[in-house]
């Protein structure tokens, strides 16, 4: 479960307002709204990577505001994807692991072959496509098991054929994984095919 209530943030011109909005848990959550309404400032409290002038963070009924980004238990896969530069795709996906200090080695076996790109391992991301760079960031968020995984326009860069692919994905992935998703996007398709749950930015206000 993800919950948000009476979230504020003002900066400059931009502000949002007693944001108060809940994703069940284990549901599909799309966050909808034109470019620059403040759906990834949404996204980025959540992960902890902003902080809200007033209001709660609530992951799994538990108060979170507080907490640093490592202790949240959310997965967050960036719009364009974060990837690193000089590691193989192997170590992108265990990053989070070997942070942590737990073993990567099975848990990185069996994401790369449930999202289709074991045999990219060994590969670095100069020269993969789109599809395979967000398959590749989509396991990073998932490795460490977190029960929220937050996505920030992920298919906004990707064609037609290769969304469809992914659409099937995100689902086959979230229901396997068992987490609770919030997805950001302007895309209605994106919300017609994998939302439980619309919420819209209108007015600085989430509305459902």
């Amino acid at each position: 479960m993800i919950a948000l209530e009476g979230i504020a943030i003002h900066a400059g011109a931009f502000a949002l307002n007693d944001v108060t909005f809940t994703v069940p848990t284990g549901a599909y959550g799309v966050l909808m709204g034109p470019t620059g309404c403040g759906k990834t400032t949404l996204i980025e409290i959540i992960c902890g990577l902003r902080k809200a002038a007033t209001g709660r963070v609530l992951v799994n009924d538990r108060d979170v505001t507080r907490e640093p980004p490592g202790n949240r238990g959310v997965g967050y896969v960036p719009q364009d994807g974060a990837l690193f530069p000089t590691l193989t795709v192997r170590e992108q996906i265990g990053f989070a692991l070997r942070i942590r200090r737990q073993p990567s080695e099975e848990r990185v076996a069996e994401l790369a072959e449930h999202l289709g790109i074991a045999h990219l391992l060994d590969r670095k991301p100069s020269g993969l496509s789109g599809g395979e760079r967000q398959r590749i960031a989509l396991g990073r968020a998932l490795a460490f098991r977190p029960s929220i995984l937050c996505l920030d326009e992920p298919l906004s860069a990707l064609d037609e054929d290769t969304k469809d692919d992914m659409y099937k994905l995100l689902l086959a992935v979230q229901q396997h994984e068992r987490v609770t998703a919030l997805h950001v996007t302007h895309s209605h398709e994106d919300a017609d095919r994998l939302a439980d749950v619309i919420l819209r930015i209108e007015n600085g206000k989430v509305i459902t």
